[in-house]
């Protein structure tokens, strides 16, 4: 008479593969539609937080049902396997995010001039939904900044400001940075040889003097005129960009000034949703300017 053994099933190794494949179709639905079908930032957050909940509760299982199979032989060992596989995605990512979320500052708005940050040519704005943030960036956040990223500085360039524009718009184009606008003159301005001469007066005329004559007055540094000075000298930039798996929004401003014969390239990042940038923020910002240093390689200066 043929003896038969009946091994016991491990219903943690059965849960744990269904569990790790929802977590896994989740994650992978979640991630295609903030690409491509219009999922806002906050829902995909809430969605791969949900996502790796569900992951987390699979791989436990998992775990739990490879036990059984080393101390009882029970069924289940495929299944145990297959969770861990599915689960590895959502798991990955939310690892990443919660590695950066605790071990960087809490900011979302890094820039390379951070006495005189380069200012928006239209405020981002956009519904943070449940992701609620300080609307107005800190000068604690820049300390924070500083601390985090001493090395984000921006760039001199030996060249004018009309070629290091055109690398520039070049390098953002490579880096999948889409320009929505632009303020300033980007021609190089004429000698005041080459300008047209205004009509001189009669020389037997005689101009007539005022009856008094007016005192300058100090003109206070933020008005209209003395921006438009500011500005008079260089070229701003405003665009948007996304980041290559998660499809995140960020914004960003690109800003050059003409000074003693060298360009100045300075650079504002910032997330779009979130109190928090995951540091994602200073990585589009360097890896921008070493791009950009690629570019103009032999004329940029210290």
């Amino acid at each position: 008479m043929a003896i038969r053994f009946d091994r016991p099933v491990s219903n943690a190794a059965r849960f744990s593969r269904r569990f790790g494949a929802f977590a896994l179709v989740l994650c992978l639905a979640a991630l295609v539609g903030h690409r491509f079908a219009g999922l806002v930032t906050p829902y995909l957050v809430l969605v791969l937080l949900v996502s790796a909940g569900f992951a987390l509760l699979a791989a436990l299982l998992a775990v739990a049902g490879l036990r059984s199979l080393w101390l009882t032989g029970a069924e289940g060992g495929l299944d145990a396997l297959k969770a861990l596989i599915f689960a590895a995605l959502p798991l990955a990512i939310g690892a990443i995010a919660a590695e950066r979320y605790f071990m960087l500052p809490a900011i979302y708005d890094v820039s390379t001039d951070l006495v005189s940050t380069p200012d928006w040519l239209k405020t981002p704005n956009a519904d943070q939904i449940w992701l609620k943030r300080q609307p107005a960036v800190t000068p604690e956040d820049r300390e924070k900044q500083l601390e985090a990223y001493p090395e984000l500085t921006g760039r001199r360039y030996d060249g004018a400001i009309d070629r290091v524009l055109e690398a520039v718009k070049k390098v953002a184009k490579q880096s999948g940075i889409r320009i929505t606008r632009a303020d300033g003159d980007s021609e190089p301005s004429r000698d005041l040889e080459d300008r047209p001469s205004k009509p001189q007066p009669d020389e037997g005329a005689v101009a007539e003097a005022p009856e008094a004559v007016p005192i300058p007055t100090p003109r206070p540094y933020d008005d209209d005129v003395a921006l438009l000075i500011r500005r008079a000298n260089g070229v701003t930039l405003q665009g948007e960009t996304r980041t290559l798996v998660l499809g995140l929004r960020f914004d960003i401003v690109i800003r050059l000034r003409e000074e003693a014969e060298t360009t100045l390239v300075d650079v504002r990042v910032a997330s779009r949703y979130g109190p928090h940038d995951l540091g994602l923020s200073a990585d589009i910002a360097e890896d921008y300017l070493k791009a950009l240093d690629s570019e103009l390689l032999g004329i940029a200066g210290s």
